[in-house]
């Protein structure tokens, strides 16, 4: 066994344990609550968080509106691109970002009237605002089978000049619509679009690809 090794005192001073017992002067905390700091922070901090909601109804909808439009104007600006480079066509980028410019005003446009808030719930004047969720996923319902089956149309029927124009903002159309879609109203656009490829006997590669 490790033999125990004793502590010397060091000549002129004591051993002794240290003080454990509390502060006998103020501390910085008692300072701070009898300034009643931190009942000031409290509230500056609420004012902080009241200030950062102070944002009016109809400037959440634009600001909201911007951020959705924002993204479908980069997938609508993928979409020129890569259509683009499918005919082998060589991209353009001043006119590509022009197009999306384009695009994000009119998705904008759509999507400020037609998109659900709280600061606008009625879509239709005179009707219940019960009804106001129906009507919007009928038309949102009806947009996106007729994107859809004008998409396969125009893939189909039309030469590549019609394609790398028409096709970009009808697939953002399209696929903004299905996002606004519940699951069932969805469903029943894709198969209005499936139909309307069966009926037409058209194929997935029309050149033959």
């Amino acid at each position: 066994m490790a033999r125990q090794r004793k502590e010397k005192p060091v000549k002129g001073i004591k051993l002794s344990q240290p003080d454990r017992s509390g502060p006998t002067e103020k501390t910085l905390l008692d300072l701070a609550e009898e300034r009643k700091l931190f009942a000031q922070a409290d509230e500056r901090m609420r004012r902080t968080a009241k200030d950062a909601d102070t944002l009016s109804p109809g400037a959440e909808r634009v600001m909201e509106a911007i951020l959705w439009t924002a993204t479908i104007a980069m997938v609508h600006l993928s979409f020129d691109a890569l259509v683009h480079q499918q005919y082998a066509v060589s991209v353009e980028w001043p006119e590509i970002w022009k197009r999306a410019g384009q695009a994000w005003l009119m998705f904008f446009f759509l999507f400020y009237i037609l998109h659900p808030h709280d600061s606008s719930p009625n879509l239709v004047p005179g009707v219940p605002t019960k009804y106001q969720p129906a009507i919007r996923q009928a038309i949102f319902t009806v947009l996106s089978a007729a994107a859809g089956c004008y998409l396969i149309y125009v893939t189909n029927e039309k030469g590549y000049m019609a394609n790398m124009k028409r096709a970009p903002p009808i697939a953002c159309l399209w696929l903004w619509c299905v996002v606004e879609l519940d699951l069932l109203w969805a469903i029943l656009s894709l198969v209005a679009a499936g139909v309307f490829f069966w009926q037409g006997n058209y194929t997935v590669f029309p050149d033959g690809n």
